[in-house]
């Protein structure tokens, strides 16, 4: 905590010497160039309210990362521009197995295939591409700009949105030219491997009224954990040494083994049938296979870790995209729909729950091989998820220069996940089965599995929305919208171990050989809605100030187990009051919030539930936070700052599990799993960025530039009730440090660059590839990217 405190205080006072506080959330005005999302005369072009708007007066807390942003930063995945976003954070399992966080809304238990949905989302330009697991890692490059909406968004963005929305706006087709870019990059970890990518785009005009433009890339980087010798030695339960079994993980040692392949692109259509209709078709495909581990563990050294199995994730998506624009009357009609399929593939060492489960009382007589000697009893993981969404959203919005302006329109989306999840032990199908346990037969395709998921899950969500804005007087606008839906729930399959009382819980037979049976079959439905309300005054030409009430809402749903209570729908109520400043060459934009969160969504093990998560309703949540950006331009200077303090709090008392019923009970006398006042995990409570950057000519065509930024953040508890927080610990504070520098001659630019400058080892977050009750003292950590260096080269013409 001490440690926790000084490196606050530093990192304020750090703000403070730069003579620029920041305070988080609104809009981060950039570099006035078109290539940084911004017009010519400086003006950032966002979209957050369904219409075009400049940035500054956008009444709501939006950050904006324009194209140049983008590129400035060597930004080519989440991690990369989730440092620059100080609202939001996220945990993670590596690349493609993120949950996104905004303002601290988060349980930290989010990504269950069978509970509870994301409470954020990820738009690509106006199609929702969110995934129940892990966000999609999109690779940024030709992106006109990332949005971040922060707190509820259910007015107008209705799909996971209860904390906030992430959208990522590509570049569209350009009759007016012919354009294109190449760019190659070199790098390397400075502990670990050599990496490297290529890029690029082409803008090609069809004709007068068509032009399609086309992106390419392939990325590769190198690793920077290694996997150590270890060796471990199973007792087997009993007192005797010589049923020992000592394992070793010699085969698979290995130096910088986390590596990553992606590689993919997009085409885009744009196509004017006439002066007010335009449409424009594209189409996205993203590879990305990743091989390790990308948490390390401390307790055998830094960026190290002794895995006894092999780490795989592929995940392949694609997205098939649909946009019409056009008049009807004075008024514009936006039609966008799109198909989305994704295919995520991963394997992982689950060896330290058998390690787990040596003094348990299970091994004796579970793993003889039926020659004399013993199974090696460790796990391994095997998933699989195949998403599909299909999304439609019909629009209508008034001229934008009537004193009255409103935007309506429907929604419908439907979304599925056939979920498969399977545990084995190698070898335990071949030998005589345990007095508690019945193999898997054959016809499932895994004998050797302990315990398996087969489920398909299906969502749908049918919406209305409006939301009206009236010009009061010609400075002061009051807005105001609602969203009525309908969500719809069902997840039919199997989950669980080959038992006598699994197969007894058997809703009825299963119609494909690949589970036991069906003994899940559950379906909910539920009818709600969101509201906003906002009041925004210009002050004068340079200042608005804007109050705004709104809420977000999250479906419930049902547990896997038939005995656990279904989970309710929980809500969150956001005040917030905000400014945006905009002086010439200085803009200072915020916003100060409290949000309510009631019933918040939980993912919890009982001790006797067989590593089975529930979800409860843990109770409330009370958050309360400032957000700001500053930036100050003069001459070729540039000065970008933004910070967020959170402050995230259990309202109520978690109570404790009943073990009979398995339900959360408060009981007189048992200590709750989590008191009033916890802090929320995750979301640290201060996060921020500064970047300096100067530009000046060096000859007749040369311009040249220096570059520095600061990125830091504080501490986070780890995970919600005590217990697990106790097992795991926090993360502490850090800091770290990026440079640059680099030339533009003509059309041709080159850039050198180092990120993590000193190779501090922050930690992102802190977690377990298996449940906490019995895997917390093998916790592992995520950290920031070790030291990263390396040399752009690229052209445009």
């Amino acid at each position: 905590m001490k440690e926790t405190t000084q490196f606050m205080s530093r990192s304020v006072a750090a703000m403070l010497a730069t003579t620029i506080l920041c305070t988080s959330g609104a809009a981060l005005a950039q570099d006035a160039s078109a290539a940084d999302g911004a017009t010519t005369d400086g003006e950032i072009v966002v979209t957050a309210q369904k219409r075009e708007q400049n940035l500054q007066d956008v009444p709501i807390s939006i950050q904006a990362l324009g194209e140049s942003r983008l590129e400035n930063a060597q930004v080519s995945s989440f991690d990369d521009y989730q440092k620059l976003l100080p609202s939001v954070s996220s945990q993670s399992y590596g690349p493609s197995q993120t949950q996104i966080v905004f303002r601290g809304v988060t349980s930290g238990s989010d990504g269950l295939q069978t509970g509870s949905l994301p409470t954020s989302s990820v738009y690509i330009d106006e199609i929702p591409v969110t995934t129940i697991y892990g966000s999609v890692d999109f690779h940024v490059y030709d992106v006109a700009r990332v949005e971040a909406l922060s707190g509820p968004q259910g007015t107008l963005f209705g799909a996971s949105s209860l904390s906030g929305t992430l959208r990522i706006i590509t570049n569209k087709p350009d009759t007016s030219g012919f354009s294109g870019a190449i760019d190659a990059q070199v790098n390397k970890f400075g502990k670990g491997d050599f990496g490297g990518s290529l890029e690029g785009y082409l803008n090609l005009p069809l004709s007068p009224a068509a032009a399609l433009r086309v992106v390419g890339f392939y990325q590769k980087d190198g690793g920077y954990i290694d996997n150590i010798p270890g060796t471990r030695t199973f007792t087997l339960d009993d007192a005797d040494p010589d049923t020992n079994l000592t394992v070793d993980n010699h085969a698979l040692v290995k130096n910088d083994y986390n590596d990553v392949e992606t590689y993919g692109g997009r085409i885009a259509l744009g196509v004017d049938l006439d002066e007010d209709w335009t449409v424009t078709p594209q189409f996205i495909y993203q590879r990305q296979l990743s091989h390790g581990g990308f948490l390390f563990d401390p307790r055998k050294g830094d960026l190290n870790v002794t895995d006894y199995f092999p780490s795989r994730n592929l995940d392949r998506w694609y997205q098939a995209a649909l946009t019409v624009e056009g008049k009807v009357g004075n008024w514009d009609l936006v039609y966008s729909g799109g198909y989305f399929e994704r295919k995520v593939d991963s394997t992982f060492d689950y060896s330290y729950y058998t390690v787990a489960y040596d003094s348990y009382g299970y091994y004796a007589n579970y793993y003889p091989d039926g020659n004399g000697g013993f199974l090696d009893p460790q796990q391994r993981f095997y998933g699989s998820d195949h998403y599909t969404k299909q999304t439609h959203e019909l629009r209508i919005s008034s001229p934008s220069e009537n004193r009255f302006r409103l935007t309506a329109g429907m929604f419908y989306q439907r979304q599925s996940d056939t979920a498969r999840t399977t545990y084995d032990i190698t070898g335990i199908g071949s030998i005589p089965p345990p007095i508690w346990a019945t193999p898997f037969p054959a016809s499932t395709g895994d004998p050797d599995t302990i315990f398996m998921t087969r489920v398909f899950r299906v969502d749908k969500d049918y919406a209305l929305f409006a939301q009206g804005e009236y010009d009061i007087l010609p400075n002061l606008t009051l807005s105001a919208g609602v969203r009525g839906f309908r969500a719809r729930n069902s997840i039919v399959g199997f989950s669980g171990i080959a038992t006598g009382s699994s197969i007894d819980s058997c809703v009825r037979p299963s119609p494909t050989p690949d589970k036991v049976c069906i003994n899940i079959d559950k379906h909910t439905k539920q009818d709600s809605y969101t509201y906003k309300l906002n009041l925004s005054w210009n002050a004068t030409p340079d200042l608005m100030l804007y109050a705004t009430l709104s809420s977000g809402f999250r479906p419930g749903g049902n547990n896997r187990r038939a005995d656990v209570d279904p989970f309710k729908a929980d809500k969150l109520y956001n005040h917030e009051i905000g400014w945006k400043l905009g002086a010439g060459r200085f803009t200072f934009n915020g916003a100060a919030f409290y949000q309510k969160w009631k019933n918040m969504q939980f993912g919890l093990v009982p001790l006797n539930n067989n590593g089975v998560t529930n979800i409860y309703n843990a109770g409330d949540a009370n958050i309360y936070g400032i957000e700001s950006d500053v930036s100050y331009r003069v001459d070729g200077l540039s000065l970008i700052a933004s910070m967020a303090y959170t402050d995230a709090r259990l309202g109520t008392d978690f109570c404790e599990i009943d073990p009979a019923t398995l339900n959360i009970v408060c009981r007189p006398g048992v200590a709750p799993a989590a008191p009033k006042g916890t802090r929320l995990p995750v979301q640290p409570k201060v996060k921020g960025t500064l970047t300096a950057r100067y530009e000046f000519p060096a000859a007749a065509e040369n311009k040249m530039f220096v570059q520095a930024s600061m990125f830091f953040q504080g501490g986070t508890r780890s995970f919600l009730t005590d217990a697990d927080f106790a097992a795991i610990g926090p993360t502490k504070g850090f800091v770290t440090f990026d440079l640059s520098a680099g030339t533009h001659v003509g059309n041709w630019k080159v850039e050198a660059f180092i990120e993590n400058l000193f190779d501090r080892r922050g930690e992102l977050s802190r977690n377990t590839y298996c449940a906490i009750t019995f895997c917390g003292p093998y916790r592992r950590s995520y950290p920031t990217k070790p030291q990263f260096f390396g040399l752009k080269v690229g052209t445009e013409f």
